[in-house]
């Protein structure tokens, strides 16, 4: 059976998004891959409403989808999705972080919380891996956010980033094509996705720059610094993307490293067991609201003159 691999852009078509995507694919293909591929401006992808229908089922512990299943396309492009080994995403930015249109997709994927659907036995765990790439017209500095935001997309469908490009100052339609070294990294991406379909899960690891990021466990460059998270643990800095934990400390060259400590990793949103720490507090924070119906009385009380306040619109 071919391995499955699937490319998934919302960039211009004809352009550097698509261009960059399909040279990453084309190298998988000459391996032997499925591939299937999708831009999503051609999708209806509509806003997650913030309903919580999804995560108070979840509390609940039983599935209930997702209120807008019927009335987009979201739900065919997961099931496509998620029986994929391997997704490869690239995606523009236009202002410090990923395009809007692919953030609202994402943002819409907390339906299909792969930790708990296979917690409850509604699906069966599969191992997927990711390649990001990231478009865009400036340096790092206009995207400081942007492939960072990605990765922050890949926890709730279980994708393991094996590797990451960061496409730079490429503003002009098919621009890219002009850079010999960008391509040529493009397609690495692509051959590091074969390379990591073929090895065992468990000895899956990071095949993109060794010396990319701050963060020795996602390679994100995104640090910030800790403070107490709601079950009382605590780290002096915590890695904006994956969550681990540690502090900051003097290399050998005098400058500073990011050092996980030793019980850095308990909550990794790159792993299944650390994603599911993420459900006991859905449980314990939304659970414990919807189980008590003072605090739905209360609420229902309270929001009275704030429902009542009207203002002036445009």
């Amino acid at each position: 059976m071919a391995y499955k691999v699937m490319g998934v852009t919302v960039g211009r078509k004809n352009s550097n998004s698509e261009f960059l995507l399909k040279e990453a694919l084309m190298a998988c293909e000459e391996q032997g891959a499925e591939i299937t591929y999708i831009n999503l401006r051609d999708y209806n992808i509509l806003d997650c409403t913030g309903c919580t229908y999804c995560t108070k089922g979840m509390s609940e512990g039983k599935y209930v989808g997702c209120v807008l299943d019927e009335k987009d396309d979201k739900k065919k492009i997961m099931e496509v999705l998620l029986a994929q080994d391997a997704v490869i995403y690239s995606i523009p930015t236009y202002d410090l972080m990923p395009n809007g249109k692919y953030l609202v997709f994402a943002q819409r994927s907390l339906a299909y919380e792969t930790a708990f659907l296979e917690a409850i036995h509604a699906i069966e765990h599969k191992d997927r891996i990711a390649g990001l790439i990231s478009v865009g017209g400036s340096t790092r500095s206009w995207q400081s956010m942007a492939l960072e935001g990605l990765q922050a997309t890949m926890f709730t469908t279980d994708m393991k980033v094996i590797d990451m490009l960061l496409a730079t100052r490429v503003p002009g339609n098919g621009q890219c094509l002009l850079d010999d070294e960008l391509m040529a990294k493009a397609r690495k991406l692509g051959e590091n996705i074969m390379t990591a379909i073929k090895t065992p899960p468990e000895e899956r690891k990071w095949l993109g720059d060794p010396d990319m990021g701050w963060c020795p466990n996602c390679h994100s460059n995104a640090l910030v610094l800790g403070e107490p998270q709601w079950d009382g643990i605590y780290y002096p800095v915590e890695c904006q993307v994956c969550g681990a934990g540690g502090t900051l400390e003097k290399d050998e060259k005098g400058g500073w490293k990011f050092v996980i400590q030793e019980d850095g990793l308990y909550k990794d949103r790159t792993t299944v067991i650390g994603r599911a720490r993420h459900l006991d507090e859905i449980g314990e924070t939304q659970g414990g609201f919807f189980a008590n119906p003072e605090n739905l009385a209360t609420v229902r009380e309270r929001s009275k003159k704030y429902i009542e306040k009207k203002y002036k619109g445009i």
